[in-house]
Parts: structure tokens; sequence; C-alpha cells
């Protein structure tokens, strides 16, 4: 799917802090070149066919040909994202060292784990930088430094070890997505082209969810996105539509997800997309 990030005209890129631990995308992709540094936790990232386990200190760079979706993550997940227009890469990247950063989508490994340095350098940059959105020349030549820097911290980085996705988990996470989707277990696996208890195996070993958890971090994700839209809507109509067959069970999965009931969370803004 291409995602639009709408970055105002005057600037060439972003910045910001992600942190919210409900959020579960679609996979995507977009034209610019994204940036992602995890500052605490873990989690696993699907990017095209390949699998990551990451965790503190790794650096992933997303290109715009590159679908991805972040899957799995631990409460306490957190990482800086940055966001790059091609005219600023194509400007900002000339060495002979820095070219691949212009390409659509590269075939060596874009996930690596940096040296603890590194890591608080760049923290410490990218918070300067998410203060400057109201001065976009200096928010613009400080993206470029911060790409140029990441870059150089990347290229003598260790690598993340990498896992393919099996195709009928990659199916079956699809369907579940899939917010018109209600198969159960054995219609899952008859449309991945396994038996439902390999599916379910794989599926658990691969994304770290168990089918009916990876579902229900979707549905809690839907009904914030639907509770936040300003609607006169309470919270059960809201859950309903998310896909909740009664309060009782929304209740119990959103404390299970979220670690508070629904009407102790605080309702914001939904983050971008990762």
């Amino acid at each position: 799917m291409r995602e639009h990030l709408h970055l105002p005209a005057a600037l060439n890129g972003d910045v910001w802090r992600y942190f919210n631990p409900t959020t579960s995308n679609a996979r995507h992709h977009h034209a610019e070149l994204e940036l992602n540094l995890i500052i605490r936790g873990s989690g696993t990232y699907l990017l095209g066919n390949r699998r990551y386990h990451i965790k503190s200190g790794d650096l992933l760079w997303l290109f715009p040909a590159q679908e991805h979706v972040l899957i799995n993550y631990s409460r306490d997940f957190e990482m800086w994202i940055a966001v790059f227009k091609h005219k600023l890469v194509k400007r900002t990247a000339t060495g002979p060292t820095e070219r691949p950063l212009a390409q659509v989508e590269p075939a060596e490994t874009c996930c690596r784990r940096v040296a603890q340095q590194d890591l608080r350098r760049m923290e410490e940059l990218f918070a300067e930088l998410a203060e400057m959105r109201d001065h976009p020349s200096l928010l613009n030549a400080g993206l470029s430094y911060a790409l140029l820097h990441a870059w150089r911290s990347f290229e003598r980085a260790a690598e993340v070890p990498v896992c393919d996705v099996h195709p009928a988990v990659e199916r079956a996470a699809r369907l579940i997505r899939d917010s018109s989707t209600t198969l159960c277990l054995d219609e899952l696996a008859r449309h991945a082209g396994l038996s439902a208890a390999r599916l379910s195996r794989l599926f658990k070993n691969q994304t770290g969810f168990a089918m009916v958890d990876f579902r229900n971090r979707l549905r809690v994700q839907r009904y914030l996105e639907i509770y936040r839209t300003g609607q006169r809507l309470t919270m059960l109509d809201a859950a309903l539509q998310a896909g909740f067959g009664s309060y009782p069970q929304f209740h119990r999965v959103f404390k299970d997800v979220l670690g508070c009931s629904p009407a102790k969370y605080q309702y914001t803004k939904p983050p971008r997309p990762v």
C-alpha cells in the first residue's frame, strides 16, 4: 500500500519520536527514505520478505520501494523516526559511499546494530531536530547532517540477523489485517495452504504472536481509530465496529494490550504510520 506522509512543502523531511504501543499498521511504503532508530524495548519488523528481530541500538533504513510493517513489539518499545524527501537525499548523498541512500530498493541488508556512543549521539541529534519544526531552514540543514551522520554510523555497525518470512504467514497476516475478514483458523489455514496446526506454530514463531492475539491487537487499533474520529459513539459501539463480539471481551483484550481499562486510557491523536 502506498502511504502519503503529507509533509509540509517547506520541509525536506521530518523527525518524531514513536512510542505508542497500540499501532498495528498495514504493510506500506512511501516516496520518502525512512530511518528508524530503536532506543528502547524490542520488536519484529517485516521488510519485504525479510524478518528482523529488533531491539535498542538497531538502525533500519526503509527505502521507497520497500513495503514494511512493525508487527510485534514490547510494551516499552520506543524509536525515533526520520524521513527524508528524495530531493534532500539526492542533494546530500553525493559521496561514493553514500550513493546507496538514493536507491529505490537496495539488495543489501538494511538493519544494523550501532555502537552505544552512536546511539546516544543520534538520540540527542533527533531530539534537537524535533524542536525545529517551526524553523524550516534549520530543520532542513539538520536533516542533511543527520542523514550523513546516521549513514556513517550504520556503515561501521554490525548486521542484525535476518530471517525470511514464510509465504503462508505473510498471506495469513494480510487476511487478518483486512478489517472485513472474519475467517476462522481453519479457513485461514486453507487460504494459506497449510494445516491449521502448522500455520499456528509457524505464525507464532515468526511474528511472536498467536493469531488470535495478532487479530485482537488489530481490533484494539481499529477501536482507537474509530473512537477518536470525533463521532458521537459509545465505547461499546466503537468496539463492535472494530470487530469485538461483546464489551467484556473488548475490555479484557484492551487491558491485556494496553495495561489499563478503556475508561482510563488517554485518547490522543493516532501516531504517524511506520
